[in-house]
């Protein structure tokens, strides 16, 4: 309100116009506006348009600086692994390209462009008209703007008007046809009717400023589309109101759509139809303090384009017909107030005067500021914020590049320890392989052995009926052979598999401790779960015996031999001579051999009385023995037993004879009666433990080198995964280092490039500066 008083007063003073207001020529008789018309022609326009051609150079360079930037950026922003730039930072960057590409199409105009903007029927089209000083758009009651018109100056003195999509020259009195809505030929609301009015019929148009109305922003919810293509290129804009209601929120929605398209717009406010104030005097001066919070708020608070003095400086109460008919009237010569629509006609028509003439001031005396001042502003912001990003990027990029070569040394130290460690670690285990595979192989060697001294016990505890039937024998054959597989690989596993197994656990337990400590803790519990513990079941030693082959030549005996029978007595007489003389060899030898490990012969005892003494029998008189016995052995008919007989009747007396041979008789036929099949099958087993721990012998190296091999398989098999285990690390190591070595190469690229963009903003900074210091802050 004081602003309006302001203005008022210093109207009436005579400062801008004369007290008169009947006379039809004060606006271009005051010495003041002729002032204004003499400095419009003498206005610097050349140091505007070499201005314009500056700040278009500058923006010019200023757009490609941030398309390459944002091209850098957007390429770093895909790079997920190195994590230089975010999303956000690179969406930031793009909403650069977007703000520089529409300052730049706002400059590359080479005149001021005033839209027009309110809901149907608040007066836009009056207003142009009133400035205009002539009824070119349509207005009245029933006429509405129904597309966009857009009023530029010529320098002919002929007005005409051109349609969108066409080149021909319509005579202006044809837009009341085109752009009215009420007419049948309807344009779209989105539509362009550009109409060309002589600069010498309005002072505004000299400046080269084009006027745009618009339809009301209450038809069309295509507000965006409206923006785009008939605002992002306006300087000015004026938001007609009706004064007899308040602003609306399709009113609010639409600049709010402007001013996040555009920097900080310049608008005007015109309360039109104030002179309907005029009918209720009473509340004048409480509705217009209303309208003017309202309109203050609403630039100031809601917007946020201008300060609260400005805004009061852009708010005015107006009546656009009042205006424009009062010209009509001055044209013909009569007096403006005869124009008058109600009370108070002179201070609206100052108001609208003084409406224009802020107008004439914003164009005319701060053309150069108002038009470029805030880009050049904007500019250096751009310049300023990308500067900014541009070295936060740059120090997150020389941040990870130390970290890589961090990374680089620690993983050259690494693998260089790691190929040292794994030759000593290697070397340690194949001897500890080599002395356990030894130890098994004794321990082996030592528990079959006894096993096979005990092989009666086991052979005994086989319990399948006996019988001498070929058939079934052949059966008890197999049956035993398996049952003494099963006993001695039984037995061994209960002495030396628990205990081996743990050996060899502990083997590999070390084996895994001494091997994953040279591999990196981010690269071991998958490789190790997935290829070292690929056993789910632990070592378990295998006993192949084989009894069945290796017992298959066994050919028992199962025919009565009387056990003091001559033949019985020599066989056993020459076979402990020989027992006796294998022992003493074996001892004279100084080989340690267990007792347990001897042949065992089990055969029935013999009272030792009737043993000689192998040291009283010479060799000679062995081969003599031997000889009779073998004679005797042939002589099993009538005339030997007579002879012996006869020998022994002469030599002891018959009497001791047939005692003897009655004792004799008896043990023999004792003897005979005890060969049953019990006795029979004790015979087998004792033959079959014979033959078996014969055969068994054999294999005893055999079957320790195999245990012994099985061991050292496993031990192996286990190194050899962690061996693989430490080369995959190993070279996986390799390959990072070179993917840090590469990406090295790559981030020291992105600084040199970071550096480059950032001296390049500074460049652009000092341009605008220099720009703001020839053109804006001289002006």
């Amino acid at each position: 309100m004081a602003a309006y008083l302001n203005r008022t007063l210093s109207m009436v003073t005579g400062n801008g116009f004369d007290s008169n207001p009947a006379s039809p020529s004060n606006a271009l008789t005051d010495p003041n506006t002729r002032l204004l018309h003499t400095s419009h022609e003498i206005s610097p326009l050349q140091i505007f348009v070499r201005a314009k051609k500056k700040i278009n150079d500058i923006f010019g360079e200023i757009e490609d600086y941030v398309v390459e930037t944002t091209t850098f950026i957007d390429d770093l922003a895909k790079d997920k692994q190195k994590e230089i730039v975010d999303k956000a930072e690179a969406e930031q960057f793009n909403s650069y390209v977007l703000k520089v590409s529409g300052i730049r199409e706002v400059l590359a105009r080479d005149h001021m462009k005033v839209a027009f903007f309110g809901r149907t029927s608040n007066g836009k089209s009056s207003v142009i008209n009133a400035m205009l000083r002539d009824k070119i758009l349509p207005s009245g009651i029933g006429h509405t703007t129904n597309c966009f018109c857009q009023v530029e100056g010529i320098d002919g003195q002929e007005a005409y008007l051109v349609k969108e999509g066409s080149d021909e020259k319509l005579n202006v009195t044809s837009i009341k046809q085109l752009a009215n809505a009420l007419c049948t030929e309807k344009l779209s609301e989105s539509s362009l009717v550009r109409i060309y009015w002589p600069r010498e019929r309005c002072s505004l148009l000299r400046d080269d400023v084009v006027f745009v109305d618009s339809p009301g922003v209450d038809v069309s919810p295509n507000l965006d589309d409206w923006i785009d293509n008939h605002c992002l290129n306006a300087d000015v804009f004026v938001l007609v109101l009706n004064a007899e209601s308040t602003m609306t929120l399709a009113e609010k929605s639409f600049f709010f759509e402007v001013s996040q398209k555009l920097s900080k717009p310049n608008i005007f406010v015109l309360n039109n139809r104030w002179d309907a104030s005029a009918s209720e005097p009473e509340f004048q001066d409480s509705v217009k303090q209303q309208h003017q919070e309202r309109c203050v708020d609403f630039l100031t608070k809601e917007l946020k384009v201008c300060t609260p003095k400005e805004a009061e400086e852009r708010v005015f109460f107006v009546s656009a017909r009042e205006s424009l008919n009062a010209r009509l009237q001055e044209q013909k010569g009569l007096p403006a107030h005869t124009a008058a629509l109600a009370e108070g006609f002179q201070n609206r028509y100052f108001e609208f005067q003084d409406f224009e003439k802020k107008f004439e001031e914003c164009i005319s005396k701060t053309a150069v500021k108002t038009k470029f001042e805030q880009h050049s502003l904007r500019g250096k912001n751009i310049a300023g914020d990308m500067y900014a990003m541009l070295d936060s990027i740059f120090e997150r990029t020389n941040s990870l590049r130390n970290q890589k070569l961090e990374q680089k040394r620690m993983l050259t130290d690494r693998i260089s320890k790691t190929e040292s460690q794994l030759m000593t670690v290697t070397r340690e285990m194949k001897l500890k392989i080599h002395n356990m595979v030894e130890e098994v192989e004794q321990k082996v060697s030592k528990a079959l052995n006894e096993e096979i001294w005990r092989l009666n016990v086991l052979v005994d505890e086989f319990n399948l009926p006996f019988h001498t039937d070929s058939l079934v024998l052949n059966v008890y054959k197999k049956e035993i052979n398996a049952h003494v597989e099963n006993g001695l690989g039984l037995n061994l596993r209960a002495r030396l598999s628990t205990a081996l197994a743990m050996n060899v656990e502990t083997a590999q337990r070390e084996m895994t401790e001494r091997m994953t400590a040279l591999v990196p803790a981010e690269k071991l519990a998958p490789q190790v779960t997935a290829q070292v513990i690929a056993r789910n079941q632990p070592f378990e030693m295998l006993y192949s015996l084989n009894c069945q082959n290796l017992c298959a030549d066994f050919q028992e005996d199962l025919e009565f031999r009387f056990s003091w029978g001559i033949t019985a007595m020599i066989q056993r007489f020459t076979g402990k001579v020989k027992e006796r003389k294998a022992i003493g060899c074996a001892r004279g030898s100084n080989m340690n051999v267990s007792n347990m490990l001897s042949p065992v012969v089990n055969e029935p005892h013999t009272p030792t009385c009737l043993v000689p003494n192998n040291e009283l029998i010479t060799q000679e008189q062995l081969s003599l023995i031997s000889k009779v016995a073998v004679a005797s052995i042939g002589s099993q008919g009538t005339v030997g037993g007579l002879v012996v007989g006869g020998l022994l009747l002469k030599t002891i007396g018959w009497r001791v004879l047939v005692g003897v041979g009655c004792i004799y008789g008896c043990v023999y036929l004792y003897e005979r009666l005890s060969w049953t099949n019990t006795a029979k099958e004790k015979c087998f087993k004792n033959q079959y433990v014979r033959h078996a721990t014969r055969k068994l012998r054999l294999i005893v190296d055999l079957t320790s080198a195999n245990c012994s091999h099985q061991v050292q398989q496993e031990l192996s098999s286990t190194f050899a995964r962690l061996c693989r285990v430490v080369d995959t690390a190993t070279s996986d190591m390799n390959e990072e280092l070179k993917e840090i070595e590469s990406t090295l190469a790559v981030l020291e690229a992105h600084q040199k490039q970071l550096k480059l963009l950032k001296n390049k903003s500074n460049y652009i900074t000092n341009e605008l500066d220099i720009f703001e210091n020839n053109y804006i802050k001289q002006n």
